[in-house]
Protein backbone atom coordinates (compact mmCIF):
# COMPACT_ATOMS: atom_id res chain seq x y z
CA UNK A 1 0.00 0.00 0.00
CA UNK A 2 1.01 3.50 -0.47
CA UNK A 3 2.55 5.63 2.40
CA UNK A 4 0.07 8.38 1.21
CA UNK A 5 -2.96 5.94 1.65
CA UNK A 6 -1.47 4.74 5.01
CA UNK A 7 -1.00 8.48 5.99
CA UNK A 8 -4.80 8.68 4.70
CA UNK A 9 -6.16 5.91 6.59
CA UNK A 10 -4.11 6.81 9.49
CA UNK A 11 -5.26 10.71 9.61
CA UNK A 12 -9.14 10.15 9.35
CA UNK A 13 -8.89 7.07 12.04
CA UNK A 14 -7.42 9.55 14.69
CA UNK A 15 -9.68 11.70 13.51
CA UNK A 16 -12.97 9.38 14.29
CA UNK A 17 -11.80 8.21 17.65
CA UNK A 18 -12.46 11.89 19.00
CA UNK A 19 -16.26 11.79 17.64
CA UNK A 20 -18.69 10.53 20.02
CA UNK A 21 -18.12 10.92 23.79
CA UNK A 22 -15.91 13.15 25.28
CA UNK A 23 -14.70 13.18 28.73
CA UNK A 24 -13.14 15.70 30.72
CA UNK A 25 -11.70 14.85 34.31
CA UNK A 26 -9.73 17.24 37.05
CA UNK A 27 -6.82 16.09 38.53
CA UNK A 28 -6.74 16.14 42.66
CA UNK A 29 -5.24 19.59 42.25
CA UNK A 30 -7.33 21.97 42.18
CA UNK A 31 -7.51 24.65 38.68
CA UNK A 32 -8.30 27.76 40.06
CA UNK A 33 -9.08 30.08 36.57
CA UNK A 34 -10.59 27.28 34.51
CA UNK A 35 -13.16 28.72 32.05
CA UNK A 36 -16.88 27.99 32.85
CA UNK A 37 -17.68 24.46 31.80
CA UNK A 38 -14.26 23.37 32.04
CA UNK A 39 -12.49 21.21 34.66
CA UNK A 40 -11.68 22.89 37.47
CA UNK A 41 -14.34 25.83 36.78
CA UNK A 42 -16.55 26.89 39.81
CA UNK A 43 -20.80 25.21 40.42
CA UNK A 44 -21.81 28.88 38.62
CA UNK A 45 -24.54 30.63 40.45
CA UNK A 46 -28.46 30.01 39.20
CA UNK A 47 -31.98 30.49 40.61
CA UNK A 48 -34.79 28.58 38.49
CA UNK A 49 -38.14 27.83 39.15
CA UNK A 50 -38.67 23.84 38.44
CA UNK A 51 -40.89 22.22 36.27
CA UNK A 52 -42.79 21.40 39.60
CA UNK A 53 -43.07 24.83 40.34
CA UNK A 54 -40.29 24.75 43.12
CA UNK A 55 -37.41 27.26 43.26
CA UNK A 56 -34.08 25.68 42.72
CA UNK A 57 -30.81 27.83 43.73
CA UNK A 58 -27.39 27.45 43.70
CA UNK A 59 -27.29 28.04 47.79
CA UNK A 60 -28.98 24.57 48.41
CA UNK A 61 -26.40 22.96 47.23
CA UNK A 62 -23.00 24.43 48.70
CA UNK A 63 -21.03 21.52 50.39
CA UNK A 64 -23.11 19.16 48.68
CA UNK A 65 -21.65 17.10 45.18
CA UNK A 66 -23.51 18.13 42.62
CA UNK A 67 -25.05 16.03 39.36
CA UNK A 68 -26.11 18.34 36.37
CA UNK A 69 -27.81 16.66 33.49
CA UNK A 70 -28.42 18.27 30.74
CA UNK A 71 -31.44 16.74 28.35
CA UNK A 72 -33.79 16.95 26.12
CA UNK A 73 -37.43 15.03 25.81
CA UNK A 74 -35.91 14.29 22.24
CA UNK A 75 -32.48 12.79 23.13
CA UNK A 76 -32.91 9.32 23.57
CA UNK A 77 -29.65 8.46 25.26
CA UNK A 78 -30.93 11.08 27.63
CA UNK A 79 -33.62 8.81 28.80
CA UNK A 80 -31.25 6.01 28.63
CA UNK A 81 -29.42 7.71 31.49
CA UNK A 82 -31.62 9.93 33.60
CA UNK A 83 -33.40 6.68 35.62
CA UNK A 84 -29.68 5.41 36.56
CA UNK A 85 -29.16 9.26 38.05
CA UNK A 86 -32.38 8.53 39.93
CA UNK A 87 -30.73 5.49 41.38
CA UNK A 88 -27.42 7.41 42.30
CA UNK A 89 -29.29 9.97 43.99
CA UNK A 90 -31.68 7.48 45.60
CA UNK A 91 -28.42 5.27 46.91
CA UNK A 92 -26.29 8.15 47.81
CA UNK A 93 -28.90 11.21 48.21
CA UNK A 94 -28.30 10.72 52.32
CA UNK A 95 -24.71 10.91 52.05
CA UNK A 96 -24.49 14.73 50.29
CA UNK A 97 -25.10 13.67 46.40
CA UNK A 98 -27.66 16.22 44.89
CA UNK A 99 -29.16 15.70 41.12
CA UNK A 100 -30.39 18.54 39.17
CA UNK A 101 -31.91 18.33 35.63
CA UNK A 102 -31.69 21.27 33.06
CA UNK A 103 -33.73 20.27 30.08
CA UNK A 104 -32.83 22.36 26.86
CA UNK A 105 -34.95 24.32 25.21
CA UNK A 106 -33.68 24.74 22.13
CA UNK A 107 -36.09 21.91 20.07
CA UNK A 108 -39.68 21.29 20.55
CA UNK A 109 -40.49 18.58 23.35
CA UNK A 110 -41.48 15.44 21.92
CA UNK A 111 -43.06 14.59 24.71
CA UNK A 112 -44.82 16.98 27.78
CA UNK A 113 -41.56 16.91 30.09
CA UNK A 114 -43.28 16.10 33.72
CA UNK A 115 -45.14 13.15 31.61
CA UNK A 116 -41.82 12.06 29.96
CA UNK A 117 -40.15 12.64 33.71
CA UNK A 118 -43.08 10.56 35.35
CA UNK A 119 -42.86 7.68 32.98
CA UNK A 120 -39.21 7.35 33.76
CA UNK A 121 -39.91 7.34 37.21
CA UNK A 122 -37.54 10.70 37.46
CA UNK A 123 -37.81 12.46 40.65
CA UNK A 124 -35.16 14.72 40.93
CA UNK A 125 -35.59 18.40 40.17
CA UNK A 126 -35.95 18.87 36.76
CA UNK A 127 -35.63 22.78 35.44
CA UNK A 128 -35.77 24.61 31.86
CA UNK A 129 -32.24 25.65 31.16
CA UNK A 130 -32.27 28.98 29.32
CA UNK A 131 -29.88 30.14 27.33
CA UNK A 132 -28.64 32.28 30.02
CA UNK A 133 -28.57 29.07 32.30
CA UNK A 134 -26.59 27.59 29.36
CA UNK A 135 -23.94 30.40 29.02
CA UNK A 136 -23.38 30.09 32.89
CA UNK A 137 -22.29 26.77 32.52
CA UNK A 138 -19.97 27.44 29.00
CA UNK A 139 -22.28 26.36 26.83
CA UNK A 140 -23.53 23.47 25.70
CA UNK A 141 -21.86 21.30 22.93
CA UNK A 142 -24.05 18.03 22.38
CA UNK A 143 -26.77 15.93 24.67
CA UNK A 144 -26.44 14.25 26.78
CA UNK A 145 -24.35 16.88 29.30
CA UNK A 146 -23.64 15.77 32.77
CA UNK A 147 -20.99 17.74 34.79
CA UNK A 148 -20.15 16.22 38.44
CA UNK A 149 -19.04 18.66 40.76
CA UNK A 150 -17.19 17.91 44.28
CA UNK A 151 -18.87 19.35 47.51
CA UNK A 152 -15.93 22.79 47.37
CA UNK A 153 -18.41 23.65 43.83
CA UNK A 154 -15.16 22.28 41.61
CA UNK A 155 -16.31 20.75 38.29
CA UNK A 156 -14.47 17.26 38.67
CA UNK A 157 -16.32 15.43 35.44
CA UNK A 158 -17.93 16.20 32.27
CA UNK A 159 -19.14 13.97 29.91
CA UNK A 160 -20.78 14.85 26.14
CA UNK A 161 -22.32 12.19 25.16
CA UNK A 162 -24.34 8.28 26.51
CA UNK A 163 -22.43 7.26 29.95
CA UNK A 164 -22.88 4.45 31.97
CA UNK A 165 -24.29 4.76 35.70
CA UNK A 166 -21.51 2.86 37.27
CA UNK A 167 -18.79 5.20 35.86
CA UNK A 168 -20.45 7.97 37.46
CA UNK A 169 -21.36 6.34 40.50
CA UNK A 170 -17.77 5.44 41.00
CA UNK A 171 -16.50 9.06 40.08
CA UNK A 172 -20.14 10.33 43.16
CA UNK A 173 -18.08 7.53 45.42
CA UNK A 174 -14.74 9.26 45.46
CA UNK A 175 -16.25 12.37 46.36
CA UNK A 176 -18.68 11.57 48.64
Amino acid sequence: MPKKSLLLIGTAAVGLAGCGQHAASLPVREQSSALAGKAGSRLPDFSVTGLGGRRLSTTEFRGKVVLIDFWATWCVPCEREMPGYQTLLDRYGPRGLVVIGLKLDIMPDTEDPARFAKRLAIRYPLAVATEDLRKKFGGIEGLPTTMLYDRAGLLRKKVIGFEYTSVFEADVKSLL
